[in-house]
């Protein structure tokens, strides 16, 4: 034993001896250029290339490298044991990644690359003015060299874009709105948001369902035109306008449009936008995906057609003469200003938006604003129809067709359309008697009645009042044709 002892330390000396000698015999320099080509030359007959992501680029964090860790976590197919869960800011669900150093393989369009989740120690706490994490974590990509231009080009865009979707799936949608006079937040941004909770979708919204169909499909075919908007030179957008009486769901249909593309909604509100110039500021600070609502612009601001108008500004309804000077504190956004917010250079600055205005009264806007391009789709939200009242007799008390009394149907079908009642007016009857379903079809019965009746009541007084006028001015009109007779 003492002579392997022996022998061993003998060898190590030796060892010890060469190295000495190479360095003292080849510089630093010799020996780091020698590496270098080294390495350079089995990278050269090496069939892959490697390419690093870190998480920190610089003080900043790597987006490319988020993007990764959200595309791993469900578009790859996990190879490693050890997954990390994650559940974001604002999310409603739990992503998986990698764990610390374990791999995976991914193939795209037949090409296949693999990726190694590379996690090790800061050697040293260098200068930023945020504290750095302890660690150094990257992404390290390896694919073969001729599948270069294709991961380096679609491939990564694949990636960015299946993490936005996924980035959009799992966080819960925001509503935003105009601060108060134009005012910043502390990060420069004219937008406040809350997390947009509203339940709403197609599904119960009270609607006749041909209608429904047509408008889910238009907004898919949105969704899904980025190619044909690309080809058309038309910038992606879109416009809908909402009208009809209070109470007929409009606000309803904008959260179901949101919750069926998973869009952010934009509420702008414009009396508290003083100037085309916020207005165009608050456009540039709203986000591709989403959908962007004016709520009642008749109400909100006076739309007087541009042919009595020869100003063309806006003011507040109400407003004193020297509403439209900012210097008294009022509002001048213009007609053209508002056209330009909707369809000018100005509403393409980003990308797959919509706009959505409503109205109680479609009469007292501006043809300007209705135009295709502008307002593509017009959606009347009528009084209920007896295919909206059964989806809310479904959402309210559960009843299906075969629930109720084939008798009882008949008779509501019969008197709904003469009601004229709002899906929240019969809403407000449902809610009421909820725990006894029986007795809310009965009283919504009787209810549409009544209703009915008194819109009789109300038409018959109107026909009696025209007939009335119309006989009183037929004894004027014969006058005149006697006086023009004598006279001829």
């Amino acid at each position: 034993m003492r002579e392997l002892w022996t022998t061993l330390a003998s060898m190590m000396g030796v060892w010890a001896f060469s190295q000495s000698l190479l360095q003292t015999v080849f510089p630093a320099e010799v020996r780091f250029a020698s590496l270098k080509f080294i390495h350079r030359i089995c990278n050269w007959f090496s069939a892959y290339c490697y390419y690093d992501i870190t998480e920190i680029d610089g003080v900043n964090t790597n987006e490319l490298y988020n993007a990764v860790q959200l595309y791993l976590s469900s578009s790859a197919s996990i190879t490693g044991n050890r997954l990390s869960l994650t559940r974001g800011l604002n999310s409603s669900s739990i992503t998986f990644g990698l764990s610390n150093n374990d791999s995976l393989i991914d193939t795209f369009n037949g090409v296949k690359v693999l990726w190694e989740h590379v996690v090790i120690p800061r050697q040293a706490q260098t200068f930023s003015w945020r504290p750095l994490p302890e660690e150094k974590r990257g992404f390290l990509l390896r694919a073969k060299k001729k599948d270069k231009a294709v991961v380096l080009g679609s491939y990564l865009d694949f990636v960015m874009e299946k993490a936005n979707e996924i980035r959009r799936k799992n966080q819960d949608r925001l509503l935003y709105t105009n601060s108060r006079g134009g005012s910043l937040d502390s990060r420069g941004h004219p937008w406040e948001s809350v997390p947009f909770k509203h339940p709403s979708t197609f599904d119960t919204l009270a609607m006749d369902p041909h209608k429904k169909a047509e408008i889910m499909a238009d907004l898919l075919d949105f969704a899904n035109g980025e190619s044909f908007y690309q080809t058309t030179g038309r910038a992606w957008k879109r416009g809908y306008l909402l009208y009809g009486p209070p109470g007929t769901g409009k606000s309803s249909m904008i959260a179901a449009m949101a919750n069926f593309l998973g869009y952010d909604i934009y509420d702008l509100e414009l009396t508290e936008v003083h100037t085309n110039s916020e207005l165009r500021k608050l456009l540039m600070k709203t986000s591709s995906k989403s959908i962007i609502v004016i709520e009642d612009i008749d109400c909100s601001i006076n739309l007087t057609n541009r042919k009595n108008n020869s100003t063309h500004s806006f003011s507040p309804p109400g407003a004193g003469a020297g509403a439209g000077s900012n210097e008294d504190g009022g509002n001048t956004i213009t007609l053209s200003g508002l056209l330009n917010f909707t369809d000018g250079l100005w509403s393409c600055c980003g990308t797959e938006r919509i706009f959505v205005f409503t109205t109680n009264h479609i009469e007292k806007l501006d043809p300007a604003l209705l135009r295709s391009g502008r307002m593509d789709m017009h959606i009347h939200m009528s009084y209920c129809s007896f295919a909206a009242l059964k989806i809310l007799l479904k959402n309210y008390l559960g009843y299906d067709d075969d629930d109720v009394e084939k008798q009882l149907l008949e008779q509501l079908e019969q008197v709904i359309e003469k009601a004229e009642m709002t899906p929240a007016d019969i809403s407000e009857v449902l809610i009421k008697n909820r725990r006894n379903k029986n007795k809310a079809v009965w009283e919504l019965l009787e209810a549409l009645r009544t209703r009915a009746e008194r819109n009789d009541a109300v038409k018959s007084s109107a026909d009696d009042e025209e007939q009335e006028k119309r006989a009183l001015e037929s004894p004027k009109e014969a006058k005149c044709d006697e006086e023009k007779e004598s006279s001829g």
